[in-house]
């Protein structure tokens, strides 16, 4: 049982006013707010031991190199992946996938399929048609149903020997629909292809277990988990990230440099290139403790408590509906009313100090499908309440009176 009122003082920013009211914020699908003890991190780390890693006899640099180290392990630990260097710190989700796509782009021939669903964010689709583009394969899709859900029966249809990489997201971010990535894992190895599971939107609600999953590579983003924004963590099997050839170079990713030869240093710094992000992999760290204090069961069945709340009164107003119907869904409802453009609706809740998301969500084949321009995106987190909601759908409500 949470306890939300403790929670809430555990967030600075929800202390705010916005445009003279109190601040009510459901965009967290887009980022999810930073605790304090995040902030205090990030603030203990340029006060007490700001220094380069890896690098340094000198203490500072110890200390900084130890903090940081500790941090891909609690990430290992928490995507329960096999060894710390499986754990690839990036600079966030799209970060990843462009470094796994690199890679592919020395293994991939002409003529060999891809397949990526039809729920993808665009970071989760451009990568893999300029992977096609430079070499000759052959992008495939897995469409939509009209409830937001993947077709199955296309996607087995898909499936063939030329197909050798599959990608999908775990929860899509415009609709919330969590998708049977099990299954899609298990057919694809069936005929050989590797799968990478962009899990940046199911990360705030579902703690993935790599390992269960036999997942090739997943990928999120710390700043979507009460982390800061700028850090990304890639998980890949050792097998693949051996396999694959380093995304960039640089300092810290060499063994041995030479004007005739310069040969890697084994993971995973062999992708870590220059000098990261080394306040957000610790305060990364800091934020998985935080979300795991809580249990990420107890953070599943309140936010879900929070979507069933806010979707039976959203029905309830005339003209509006819900994209994403799903009966698998984390705490995200995408709305239209009428003909109201989103964007208007968005515009006067933030007058009333409500965020929301509007637009297509970088997400335009899935509009293209419903045939709109976008949609409004009330996305809840476990420091949400069902008065915000309250306030919410008053808000709505005035919306849709001042607009129709």
């Amino acid at each position: 049982m949470l306890d939300i009122k403790k929670i809430r003082e555990d967030f600075p920013i929800l202390k705010r006013e916005v445009n003279g009211k109190p601040l009510i914020y459901f965009d967290n699908a887009a980022t999810s707010q930073t605790p304090q003890v995040v902030i205090d991190a990030i603030v203990d780390y340029y006060v007490n031991y700001n220094a380069n890693i890896h690098r340094g006899v000198h203490s500072l640099s110890q200390e900084a190199t130890d903090a940081y180290e500790e941090a891909r392990i609690k990430i290992q630990k928490h995507f329960n992946a096999a060894q710390p260097y499986e754990i690839i710190l990036t600079a966030g989700t799209t970060h990843a996938i462009n470094l796994v796509a690199n890679g592919f782009a020395s293994i991939l021939k002409k003529g060999e399929e891809v397949l990526v669903s039809a729920l993808e964010h665009h970071s989760n689709i451009v990568p893999w048609q300029m992977l096609c583009e430079k070499t000759g394969a052959i992008l495939k899709v897995i469409p939509q149903t009209e409830s937001g859900e993947l077709d199955m029966d296309a996607f087995a249809k898909a499936l063939s020997p030329q197909l050798k990489l599959v990608f999908v997201n775990h929860v899509s971010n415009a609709l919330g629909t969590i998708n049977p990535i099990e299954e899609i894992i298990t057919e694809a190895h069936k005929v050989g292809a590797a799968v990478l599971i962009d899990g940046a939107q199911a990360t705030p609600h579902i703690k993935p277990d790599v390992q269960a999953l036999d997942a090739d590579f997943y990928v999120c983003s710390a700043h979507k988990i009460c982390g800061p924004t700028g850090v990304g963590v890639l998980y890949g099997k050792e097998e693949w990230l051996t396999k694959l050839p380093p995304y960039q170079g640089g300092g810290e990713m060499i063994d041995q440099v030479s004007f005739e030869k310069t040969t890697y240093a084994g993971l995973p710094h062999k992708f870590e290139a220059g000098t990261p992000n080394i306040c957000g992999g610790i305060a990364t760290g800091v934020g998985l403790d935080y979300m795991n204090g809580l249990g990420f069961d107890n953070i599943a069945a309140y936010e879900d408590e929070l979507l069933q709340y806010a979707t039976k009164q959203l029905l309830e107003i005339d003209g509006l509906k819900i994209y994403g119907t799903s009966a698998h869904k984390t705490a995200v409802v995408s709305f239209n009313v009428g003909e109201i453009h989103p964007y208007d609706i968005g515009t006067i809740l933030d007058k009333l100090g409500i965020a929301v998301r509007t637009g297509h969500h970088c997400a335009q084949p899935i509009m293209d499908f419903y045939k709109i321009p976008g949609t409004v995106r009330a996305s809840f987190s476990f420091y949400n309440t069902k008065e915000e909601i309250d306030t919410f759908i008053d808000g709505v409500k005035r919306a849709v009176a001042m607009l129709s």
